[in-house]
């Protein structure tokens, strides 16, 4: 059985296995800190994660749809380097913002690159065609 994007499925994947990864980050720190279901708040350190784990779920409504836009209209080979691009930033941007806040920024830029590249190499295809 062929379908016609394997690499931006793949990568759509590994995006929701790292969103899972982050929730059970914050299971984790729960135990940790003491903090208890339904608990939201406690020590800066589960703060964080826990931050770290909402933003991430914050960005999933702007990179996945740039990411099929772009499979389906430019590249589905590239597009899922470009769902590894963000999975390894995501990945920066948890671990950095589980130690501190200021250290979140490396991972924020990588993931925030390959949604602009995503989102924009997708509509400016879209756009040249439509005006040329």
């Amino acid at each position: 059985m062929d379908f016609a994007y394997p690499f931006a499925a793949l990568g759509t994947g590994l995006v929701i296995l790292v969103y899972v990864w982050t929730g059970l980050t914050v299971g984790k720190a729960r135990k940790v800190h003491g903090v208890n279901y339904p608990d939201t708040h406690g020590p800066d350190a589960f703060n964080r994660v826990w931050r770290a784990h909402a933003n991430t779920l914050e960005a999933l409504p702007q990179f996945l749809p740039s990411l099929w836009l772009f499979a389906i209209i430019v590249s589905d080979l590239y597009a899922g380097g470009l769902a590894l691009l963000w999975t390894v930033g995501r990945i920066l941007y948890v671990r950095g913002y589980a130690v501190a806040a200021d250290k979140r920024g490396t991972g924020f830029m990588i993931s925030l690159l390959a949604t602009a590249i995503a989102l924009f190499g997708a509509l400016g295809v879209v756009i040249g065609q439509l005006l040329g």
